[in-house]
Formats: C-alpha cells, sequence, structure tokens
C-alpha cells in the first residue's frame, strides 16, 4: 500500500512564490537575497500554521542556491538546492525549541557555529518555538547571536514574541506575519483539490477556511478529514456534517423570523438545531457573530472585516438590506446579554427561548 502523505506536507511551498498570504515578508527576503542585504538574525513571529518555518526554510535554501532564477527563487537544480531538497544539507540545522531548551542544547549549536559552511557561502540556523527557551538558554545564546561569524545566519521562529527577552529581540529583524484571509485559503484549497482530482463546491472551501482561522495547515488538516469522509467529491453539506456545524442558513432564516416578529417559527427552528444535537450556548454564539456580520455588512468601509465566502458576503448584503441599524445594535446587545448569563441559568432552552421572543418583540415595540 502507498504511504499516504498529509496534504500540508505533500503541498508544502518550495518557492517564495508559492507561498500563501504572506506576499509583503516573501517580496522582502527575496529583496533582501538580491541586494546582498543579509542580516545576521531573523525573528519570524505569528500564529501557527501561517508559514514561519516554511519561509525560513526557503530562505535558508534560497541564500545558499549557485544559480537564481531571474525573478530572485531558489533554481532547485544546484548542488546545494538538490542537497536541501533531499533533507541532507550540512548548510542549514534545525532546532526544536519545545524540546531541546536546556543550556547544553544551545552551547551544542554553539559550538557548530563555529565550524565554517563545507559548501556554499553561509550556514543557516532554525530555531523553532524559540520562546520555549529558559532564560539560561537565552543568556547563553545572546553573545552568539549578538556577534556570530559572517557565515552564520540564524532564523528564529515563534507564536508567542511576547516571551522573547528584549534584548534578543533588540538583535534581529523582526517579520511578524498574518493570519491568512478566508479567500486565500480557500483559493489554496481548491488548487489542491484540483491536483488531488478531487471536485469541491466554492462553499465547501470557504467554510473549511474559515474553519481554519486564518492557518494554511489547519485548513490543510482540515480538507483531508473531509476527503476521507466525502471521498472525490465534497459539497457543504459535507463539510458541516463531518465538522458538527451549524449551518448558517438556520441564522439567516431565525433573522426574518425575527424581522417579522415571527416567534413561533423561531422557536420551531431552534427545536430543530436542538434535535441535530446542537448545543444551545453554541447557536447563542452564533447568533451573536451573526448579528456582528450583518452589521459590518451595512457599510462598504467595514465589509473588508467579513470573512466568508463570496456566496456568502451576497446572502449577508441581501439581508443587511432589510435590517435597519437600530435594529441590529438592539438584537447584538440582547443576544451578547443573554450569552453573558448563560452559565447562570438552570433551564439553558428556556434561556435561549427567552432571547429568541425578546428578539422577536425588538420591532413591534419600536411600534407600539
Amino acid at each position: 500500500m502507498e504511504q499516504f502523505l498529509v496534504s500540508a506536507r505533500k503541498y508544502r511551498p518550495a518557492t517564495f512564490a508559492t507561498v500563501v498570504g504572506q506576499e509583503s515578508i516573501t517580496k522582502t527576503l527575496k529583496n533582501s537575497i538580491a541586494t546582498k542585504h543579509l542580516g545576521q538574525a531573523y525573528l519570524f513571529c505569528g500564529p501557527r500554521g501561517v508559514g514561519k518555518t516554511t519561509c525560513a526554510r526557503i530562505f535558508a535554501k534560497t541564500i545558499n542556491c549557485t544559480n537564481l532564477t531571474a525573478d530572485g527563487e531558489a533554481c532547485n537544480e544546484c548542488n546545494s538546492c538538490k542537497s536541501f531538497n533531499e533533507n541532507a544539507s550540512l548548510n542549514i540545522t534545525e532546532l526544536d525549541a519545545a524540546s531541546n531548551n536546556s543550556v547544553d542544547d544551545i552551547r551544542s549549536l554553539i559550538d557548530s557555529v563555529r565550524i565554517p559552511p563545507q559548501s556554499g557561502d553561509y550556514s543557516v540556523y532554525i530555531i523553532d518555538e524559540v520562546h520555549m527557551l529558559s532564560s539560561q538558554a537565552f543568556n547563553a545564546f545572546l553573545k552568539t547571536l549578538e556577534e556570530p561569524p559572517r557565515y552564520a545566519i540564524f532564523i528564529l521562529a515563534t507564536t508567542e514574541k511576547h516571551k522573547i527577552l528584549p534584548t534578543i529581540l533588540s538583535r534581529c529583524q523582526i517579520f511578524d506575519f498574518n493570519r491568512i484571509k478566508v479567500e486565500d485559503i480557500a483559493k489554496h484549497i481548491a488548487e489542491v483539490a484540483q491536483k488531488e482530482n478531487i471536485t469541491i463546491e466554492a462553499e465547501a472551501a470557504g467554510v473549511i477556511a474559515e474553519k481554519a482561522n486564518g492557518g494554511l495547515r489547519d485548513a490543510l488538516s482540515i480538507f483531508d478529514q473531509i476527503v476521507s469522509f466525502s471521498g472525490t467529491n465534497i459539497t457543504y453539506q459535507n463539510v458541516i456534517d463531518n465538522l458538527n456545524l451549524l449551518d448558517y442558513e438556520y441564522f439567516f432564516k431565525m433573522t426574518d423570523y425575527f424581522l417579522t416578529s415571527d416567534y413561533v417559527s423561531a422557536l420551531l427552528a431552534f427545536d430543530q438545531i436542538l434535535n441535530k444535537g446542537f448545543d444551545e450556548r453554541n447557536f447563542l454564539v452564533g447568533l451573536c457573530s451573526h448579528f456582528r456580520d450583518l452589521l459590518v455588512s451595512k457599510d462598504s468601509k467595514t465589509l473588508q472585516l467579513l470573512e466568508v465566502s463570496e456566496k456568502a458576503k451576497q446572502k449577508y448584503a441581501e439581508q443587511a438590506a432589510k435590517c435597519q441599524i437600530p435594529f441590529l445594535f438592539a438584537a447584538l446587545d440582547l443576544a451578547s446579554k443573554f450569552d453573558e448569563k448563560y452559565k447562570e441559568s438552570n433551564n439553558k432552552r428556556l434561556h435561549v427561548e427567552l432571547a429568541l421572543l425578546q428578539l422577536c418583540n425588538i420591532l413591534k415595540k419600536k411600534l407600539a
């Protein structure tokens, strides 16, 4: 049986051009290589799964490439690139600080720094999760980081920049990686699906992208999970069923009931949601998010804050046009207050039903 390789590894970017959602950072790194303005230490920080370690590896490979392409990418053909691609490069050392965080680990690293590269111009040291180093290890590392040999370049990666000592930060060029936009993740998921001969609905890719919360690695892991569930045809319904997500169509229907003060339909729809096994609290949180999304859809300036698929954006725009801003403010305030008091309630179902009744009564109060 052929061994399965997860999508996050199989489609890991190999060049700056294939990195998703970090254009400003990849452009800066490419320019620094082209102009030979290389720093002695870099700090890549940001959420998980956004490309920090990937960019560090691409950068390390590119600075030792002996035959750069016209657009500043590694050629993947020279001996240095080939050895890197085969995980046999002696110029690149990776250290996981989560499990190698002692003074002795750093001393071993410092000893290896004294040895110049046997081929290529630079020895690159990538330290992942660098915030996990102990204070003693940081102090032992400080002098080497401040005055390394000319051939040594350090790339530190972390998800928790605030835990890095200021003395370390002052010696690094700092690159803050962004959460990747929903549309960029959805586009990448669609491209991966095409390469794997899998059909995927645009709305399904959008839901996967939203669920990933800005992390491409998480999105690809979810994609692999959905493929195992759905096979070669991924639909929106497949995704929400497998991830046990509440279909946002319920929130659109609920809002229509609130606008028409139809409390009977609202209570019946809520009963359907509970019968499908969804939690009352999750429904209440989702309702708050829905009102927020409708509010930001009312103005073109805030529309960029809406991180959903294009099809969903159209639905939000259509329903937002039917909602007055005072109604949305009142609904968001009411739903938030019921969410705050949810834990104190002894009868969770009744608590949420009271929220629905009051939401249905907002416009009636204004008309009275």
